[in-house]
């Protein structure tokens, strides 16, 4: 059989989608199997394989469930992400948010400020917050603002080319003129349009992969703020109930929640309060 054009059978896809489901929380209704068929025949091409049943005796093996699960898991999810996507967080962001948390908790002066991308996919939002964050030092310079950001995803692919942080120039068209001259660094070969974003930003950024699905995040110090955005509505609803109980034990005390724009925590029992259009406080 053709690799490019083996068919998963319904069953297969069941076995699958209750596979993803329980290990890694993302749901996959059955109106997702041509688009997971799709994506699995990337990795049937990869490993010189000819139909799924090959792949499934593979991927239930103890090798495949040691080597092919991540790698399954990286071709299986979504990673839609831009600079400054929307942009109306990062204003409440340095005009609100971080005021307070520096008026009443002396946070970025007297202690580091810790910002927690959970989703972070190919980079574009951690480094986003670094340019938001450099840009609010810059307007007061009789303070020394320090700030470190913990950048997660599921995918160890979307992590690998974030922590390489090249990007073609189509990519970045939503980063004001000005902060490119300031953090993007154009490649010398010019006929190749990628840039790179600057040293001094990639030192701020922390990259590690993280399965919302683990009981222990293994963090040990709390977060000031947490972008969680757009990546709630991969979950089903008691998935989401724990990750937002979780994201607000993980918050200091008046600490920030974001939420993608499409989302919300109404009617879920929480202790947030909200702020700002799918912005929430730990009261």
């Amino acid at each position: 059989m053709n690799r490019f054009s083996a068919t998963l059978s319904t069953k297969q896809f069941k076995i699958l989608s209750r596979i993803i489901q329980e290990q890694f929380g993302i749901q996959m209704p059955p109106e997702k199997k041509v688009m997971l068929e799709s994506r699995l025949r990337k990795r049937l091409k990869a490993l010189d394989m000819h139909d799924f049943k090959t792949y499934f005796d593979y991927l239930f093996s103890d090798e495949g469930q040691s080597v092919e699960l991540i790698h399954m898991i990286d071709v299986v999810t979504t990673n839609k992400t831009d600079f400054f996507r929307e942009a109306e967080h990062f204003e409440f962001l340095t005009q609100s948010a971080l005021p307070d948390l520096i008026l009443h908790h002396g946070t970025g002066v007297r202690r580091q400020l810790t910002v927690w991308s959970a989703g972070c996919s190919t980079g574009e939002e951690p480094y986003t917050l670094c340019m938001v964050l450099s840009e609010f030092a810059k307007h007061y310079p009789g303070i020394d603002f320090d700030f470190f950001i913990l950048a997660t995803d599921l995918s160890t692919q979307v992590l690998d080319r974030a922590s390489r942080a090249i990007y073609r120039m189509d990519q970045v068209e939503e980063i004001p003129l000005a902060l490119k001259k300031q953090y993007l660094l154009r490649s010398k070969n010019r006929q190749e349009a990628l840039v790179r974003i600057v040293p001094a930003l990639r030192n701020r950024v922390r990259f590690r992969r993280l399965n919302f699905m683990d009981e222990d995040f293994q963090m040990r110090e709390p977060m000031d703020i947490i972008f969680f955005r757009n990546v709630m509505i991969y979950f089903d609803k008691p998935t989401q109930q724990r990750l937002i109980r979780k994201f607000h034990d993980l918050l200091v005390p008046g600490g920030f929640l974001f939420l993608g724009h499409s989302e919300s925590i109404s009617g879920y029992s929480s202790p947030f309060v909200q702020v700002a259009p799918s912005v929430y406080r730990r009261s």
